[in-house]
């Protein structure tokens, strides 16, 4: 019936669920007619009218037997396959859920594998619901493991039951069928069919064998975010899957084979002790309301170093971006080719003057003369640094020349340093300080501790100024509760492993020169100098922007950002890659490797 896909299956059965203009069953007959099957008997029952009138008698050149359960509402799919006993009985049989969106190579592989009787598992994974298995070393399935002894401790040794199978004929007559019509005579119509093979293997019996999938496409539909990824997974085209997958802004951990280079997150923190302890207060955590701003701000200033009373904790440098654009207003200097942030909070404040680095394109740089230059023709000034994308870095000692000028003409400088730890001098190079903030009052510094804490799904920002005026206006536009317990927690806790985070951004300045060194090699890019973790790449004339991302996500499940869109560089063939780690990094070098050979 799927209830829970509300209004697609309100007047018709699950497997009439259309995904980017094709049916579930649709899907599932081409497979099945694609590997050779001329037979198909469907268990019907919702709606089934529906369905019969859609498929007929025979689809391509499968033909069609109906049994109908019209005690549907009343049974599960222990009795719907018990009706068709007598079915199962007469060959070898593949058996099929209808919510099941597949690769329709998985058919064919099943068909062609020895193993008479095998179950189609998938290594377990968070996003998985439903009956999960274990196995043996030689694939044979030791125990099937009902949703409600389920172990999360145990999670790794767990694969899950794709819902397809293939069963020999001496199994269903010799054990299925039998044990099918003994368990429905004991326990009743309303129970699963994978209790019956439960059954059968807990009785030592070693007919059921798994084939494993590796990196073969499929999904269980069961809600409307099911839904929704299902149809990126099986996007029609390349174009599509992109738009599909960037148009998410993150949520990955549902794609869990996506490699992503495209968000900005340090691979080397936290460290695992960080992470057992968050995991020991979880409960705690979870339960409990988190303090309020006053609080967090305090705890931020801790971290920082920084008077309480200027410094504000956001939920992400964004929450605090929309806080404080109210203040910001005249006549507003940005920097092009930059986090688009800023301008979409500030582009309705005054006049966006528009500054563009005077080497662009040779090397996008610009310096701290530039920015005198510039900031003499505006009232404030946004300044990144390192900038995004460009990873363009200017020392604190220019950027406090800057200042100086700046304050002598009572302007103001909004520094963004979400990115300064990953310098080569790393937090040496901040302006996130007590004694430079009473300096300047008109200097606002932003710092988003996604990127550099690695820690996006807690989602913290500072933003701190001397500015008395500055502070109160933008914290008027935050809520008392804007962070959560476990952001909290952190911020309590960080003290402990602040050597080890300054420890992490070493390691990233270290990867990156390897990194830099191993994409010149590809022959595919101008790579633009960088302190920051990513850069801002050039392609070649000889293929696209868009080509590359397509064959890396499609065929490589590697995300990367396009910048062909942003401003500053839309006449250009430019792409955005994130430094990760080591390993990461050389999966990615070696499919640039392969793409270039294509070329």
């Amino acid at each position: 019936m799927g209830t829970r896909l509300g209004k697609y299956t309100a007047d018709n059965t699950k497997c009439m669920l259309s995904i980017n203009g094709k049916t579930l069953i649709e899907r599932a007959l081409e497979a099945l007619s694609k590997a050779g099957i001329k037979k198909c008997i469907m268990v019907v029952g919702y709606k089934k009218d529906n369905l019969m009138d859609f498929i007929g008698s025979r689809y391509l050149d499968v033909d069609i037997t109906y049994i109908a359960n019209d005690v549907y509402f009343r049974t599960n799919n222990i009795y719907s396959l018990f009706l068709a006993k007598d079915y199962l009985l007469q060959g070898d049989c593949l058996l099929l859920e209808s919510d099941l969106i597949f690769e329709d190579t998985i058919i064919k592989e099943l068909l062609e594998n020895p193993e008479p009787t095998l179950a189609v598992l998938a290594k377990y994974e968070s996003w998985m619901d439903g009956t999960v298995v274990r196995i043996s070393d030689d694939n044979i399935i030791t125990s099937f493991i009902p949703k409600k002894l389920f172990n999360y401790r145990d999670k790794d040794t767990y694969y899950k039951t794709v819902n397809i199978y293939k069963f020999s004929k001496e199994f269903l007559a010799t054990s299925y069928v039998p044990f099918l019509e003994a368990y429905t005579k004991t326990m009743g119509n309303n129970e699963y069919y994978e209790q019956v093979l439960g059954i059968i293997v807990l009785l030592d019996k070693k007919d059921l064998k798994a084939m494993i999938l590796k990196d073969h496409k499929w999904y269980e539909i069961d809600d409307v975010q099911d839904k929704d990824i299902a149809e990126t997974i099986f996007s029609k085209n390349p174009d599509d899957s992109v738009r599909r997958i960037e148009s998410r802004f993150g949520g990955y951990w549902r794609f869990p084979k996506l490699l992503d280079f495209c968000y900005l997150v340090n691979p080397y923190f936290p460290n695992e002790r960080l992470l057992d302890e968050l995991k020991d207060n979880f409960h705690t955590l979870l339960s409990q309301y988190p303090s309020g701003l006053n609080v967090q701000n305090l705890l931020l200033g801790k971290l920082f170093n920084i008077d309480e009373k200027n410094i504000l904790a956001g939920n992400g440098a964004g929450e605090l971006i929309h806080a404080a654009a109210p203040s910001i207003h005249g006549k507003i200097g940005i920097i092009y080719p930059t986090f688009n942030e800023y301008y979409e909070c500030l582009k309705n404040n005054g006049e966006i003057v528009s500054f563009y680095p005077p080497r662009m394109p040779e090397d996008m740089s610009y310096n701290a003369d530039d920015l005198l230059k510039w900031s003499s023709q505006v009232d404030a000034l946004i300044v990144i640094n390192p900038d995004n994308p460009s990873g363009n870095f200017i020392p604190a000692k220019e950027i406090l020349r800057v200042l100086d000028a700046m304050k002598a003409k009572n302007k103001l400088l909004v520094l963004d340093e979400s990115f300064v730890d990953f310098s080569d001098n790393g937090d040496k190079e901040t302006l996130l300080q007590q004694e430079t903030l009473e300096k300047y009052p008109l200097l606002v510094v932003i710092k988003s501790l996604s990127k550099s804490y690695g820690i996006p799904g807690l989602r913290l920002g500072a933003l701190a100024s001397a500015n008395k005026e500055f502070i109160a206006a933008t914290r008027k536009n935050l809520p008392i509760w804007n962070i959560n317990s476990f952001a909290e927690y952190f911020l309590q806790i960080f003290g402990k492993y602040s050597k080890d985070y300054k420890a992490a951004c070493k390691l990233i300045a270290t990867e990156r020169s390897r990194f830099k060194s191993e994409l010149e090699k590809t022959g595919l890019f101008k790579i633009f100098p960088s302190q920051a973790n990513y850069f801002l790449c050039r392609l070649s004339t000889k293929f696209s922007a868009k080509k590359l991302i397509e064959y890396l996500l499609t065929e490589h499940n590697i995300l990367i950002k396009d910048l062909s869109s942003k401003k500053g560089l839309e006449n250009g063939n430019y792409i955005r890659l994130a430094i990760r780690n080591r390993a990461d990094n050389d999966i990615l070098i070696e499919k640039l490797v392969g793409f270039s050979k294509t070329l």
